[in-house]
């Protein structure tokens, strides 16, 4: 029985794939290493730090420049500079700072800044509050800051399922792409038709092969951030290995049905490209994909990648379970039937 389970041509192919993996070298890097690295490299950039301080320029030349200038530096969260108007103009256009304060009397203020960036509304806010202060402004409410750094809220909580979402989508459509047009070109799938082969057997394995890969990519990549940057990990590990299982398998049917016709690597790649380039852009990658209007978010929610991301995210720094997570699973499981479904019919040898 295990004999003839494994000369069964399924289990040779799978088999095959994954010797062809193992083998190359840049396959190995761009599935295991390539992930770490971007993730070190953004957990750096984004680590928890102290706040920023704005940078202000007030116009010295103005009426009461001075005292404008001392009441602002009083605020720890501005770095006061004192210039003349024209500076101050250059400044402020070139981005050198936030906020420029133009003192119009003792009692009077002008604030000049780009409301398209959030460093001139968080300027133009800490300006005006210390300047009020400064004026005898006394809060009819008592205020007080409790400042909350917990896993789960910093920006490298929220792009870690990202990437690992991006990983599997890069692994599953170029790995199976390649693979499959680099055989065609090299005819070997010409020969592959003469064996006791089926269509479906050939495109399963690429399938099956992912599964092998899989494990060792989310482990890697899962336990890299928790251990380096305390990226938690909150939900039910069967539920995250759903997700990553259905993940990667839309994605390979992704990559098969892209793989089915083209007889070049370069023809395969512009179409993985036009693929995967929405899905980098739209699909909550390295920021919210409710930044997007809201008339193309039903299309945003029905990429897979998006599926992916969020499924990740609610597993992973909210706890979700199943049933949290059903429609994103539900959507890639659309995903898989239709993609292998296609690919199995406009699939061809040479």
């Amino acid at each position: 029985m295990a004999d003839g389970l494994a000369s069964h041509p399924l289990a040779q192919l799978t088999l095959t794939r994954f010797r062809e993996v193992i083998r190359e070298p840049e396959a190995v890097f761009w599935t295991f290493v390539f992930p770490l690295l971007l993730a070190a490299g953004l957990g750096v950039a984004f680590r928890s730090r102290p706040a920023d301080v704005v940078a202000v320029a007030v116009v010295a030349d103005a009426p009461a420049g001075d005292a404008v200038a001392a009441a602002l530096g009083a605020e720890p969260g501005l770095a006061v500079r004192k210039v003349d108007s024209a500076a101050a103009a250059r400044a402020l256009r070139t981005g050198e700072v936030a906020l420029v304060v133009v003192p119009r009397g003792p009692d009077a203020a002008e604030y000049r800044f780009d409301d398209t960036r959030p460093e001139g509304r968080a300027a133009r806010g800490l300006a005006d509050a210390a300047l009020q202060r400064a004026a005898g402004r006394t809060d009819p409410v008592a205020a007080t800051d409790a400042i909350v750094r917990e896993p789960g809220s910093r920006y490298i909580d929220f792009v870690m399922p990202g990437l690992l979402g991006l990983n599997l989508l890069g692994s599953g459509i170029w790995t199976v792409g390649f693979g499959i047009v680099s055989a065609r070109q090299k005819k070997l799938l010409k020969r592959l038709v003469a064996t006791p082969m089926s269509r479906a057997q050939y495109l399963a394995s690429y399938l099956l092969s992912r599964l092998v890969f899989l494990a060792f990519e989310v482990a890697v990549l899962v336990g890299f951030g928790a251990i380096a940057f305390g990226v938690p990990v909150r939900g039910p590990l069967p539920v995250l290995a759903a997700i990553c299982l259905l993940g990667a398998f839309a994605f390979s049917g992704l990559g098969l049905l892209v793989a089915a016709r083209p007889t070049t690597i370069e023809g395969a790649s512009g179409l993985m490209n036009l693929v995967m380039l929405p899905m980098w852009v739209f699909s909550g990658v390295f920021f919210s994909s409710s930044r997007f209007p809201e008339a193309v978010q039903p299309l945003i929610q029905a990429l897979p990648l998006t599926a992916v991301n969020d499924a990740l995210r609610a597993n992973l720094l909210r706890g979700a379970g199943f049933a949290e997570v059903a429609p994103e699973l539900a959507i890639l499981a659309g995903w898989l039937v239709a993609t292998f479904g296609l690919a199995l019919r406009v699939f061809r040898w040479r």
